[in-house]
């Protein structure tokens, strides 16, 4: 037998394998039930020139959704040093409380939204063991407050803290002994609830976020942007979800997973306000959305938590209610 034809021979066994291995893999049960929720964001729905409350009251009341993802930013609940404002946050959860909507609570200072790090001004110079000081101090003062509220079902620390290739000119490179320790500090003031650690499932390989958590949490972006081939589709498949999650599962034990993060906005290279409304409805439509909700539904995840709803919000009021009304269909059902 000639040497090619050995090569060609050990290429084939390799390629049969894999195959076989990625089915075997990819074969998960199908929930009975997709369990959706939103996540919000007040810095967001200012950031979009709306009243965050106004925006917020909708989504509860008109979209009656019953699952959050609520982030805690630093900037906010601490504008000054020692000085809280903790008004934002307490009404959602109470609102939340009041319509019988559960909470994931993240909290750190890596959140969801741009710029990703969330870090006061009056501690942007601090050193980093000066930064971590405070930082364990939010903590310990969030905790605290908030472990009363029945509602709130996880403890979200930090937001997809491995992405290091995100954000780095506003994190920095990742302080992994840190990280464990934000970990165990929220399970030594609060151990009666899971915590969640995310990670990036289009970029991430989730097995250091996932090994961490009690629960852990993945985004899935279809439709994303990058610097030089511009806005592009994601060539992976659903069933590259179902793998890695069944991946993680031998390989660390089996836990609760979800998604987390389901983005259903587009991907802008600047902000939504100085954006022509046809370069989003180009970026994100009616269209791309429902596509977008089938895609999740075959990455068989029972929990769904999507991403742009005060987008959604937005652009009704921009003469486009489509996709408000597509939420109102979706978490209807």
């Amino acid at each position: 037998m000639s040497r090619l034809k050995k090569i060609l021979i050990i290429i084939l066994f390799l390629i049969i394998t894999f195959v076989i291995v990625y089915s075997y893999l990819s074969i998960r049960k199908t929930p009975e039930k997709i369990q959706y929720g939103m996540s919000f964001n007040t810095l967001y729905a200012t950031e979009l020139g709306l009243d965050w409350k106004e925006v917020y009251d909708a989504i509860l009341k008109d979209l009656k959704i019953k699952h959050f993802r609520l982030a805690v930013h630093w900037n906010l609940i601490e504008p000054q040093d020692d000085q809280w404002d903790f008004s934002a946050i307490d009404y959602q959860i109470e609102e939340a409380q009041k319509h019988n909507a559960d909470i994931i609570l993240a909290i750190g200072r890596r959140l969801p939204r741009w710029p990703e790090c969330h870090v006061p001004d009056w501690a942007k110079d601090m050193t980093w063991d000066e930064q971590k000081k405070e930082i364990r101090d939010y903590l310990k003062v969030i905790v605290d407050r908030y472990k009363k509220y029945d509602n709130i079902k996880y403890w979200q620390v930090e937001n997809e803290p491995f992405l290091e290739v995100f954000a780095t000119e506003h994190c920095g490179n990742l302080d992994v002994d840190f990280l464990d320790e934000e970990i165990a500090l929220v399970k030594s003031l609060d151990n009666s609830r899971p915590i969640l650690v995310t990670d990036s499932g289009n970029l991430g390989t989730w097995a250091s976020p996932y090994r961490r958590g009690d629960s852990f949490g993945t985004s899935v972006y279809v439709y994303l942007w990058n610097e030089k081939i511009g806005p592009f589709k994601s060539f992976l498949p659903p069933s590259f979800y179902r793998v890695k999650t069944s991946l993680m599962e031998q390989l660390f034990g089996k836990k609760e997973s979800m998604l987390i993060e389901l983005s259903a906005e587009p991907w802008l290279l600047q902000p939504v306000v100085d954006t022509n409304i046809d370069v989003q409805l180009e970026r994100m439509n009616l269209e791309k959305i429902n596509g977008i909700i089938d895609f999740a539904k075959k990455t068989k995840f029972e929990k769904q938590y999507l991403w742009g709803a005060e987008w959604w919000y937005y652009m009704s009021q921009y003469g486009h209610p489509e996709f408000w009304q597509r939420a109102k269909e979706l978490f209807g059902d």
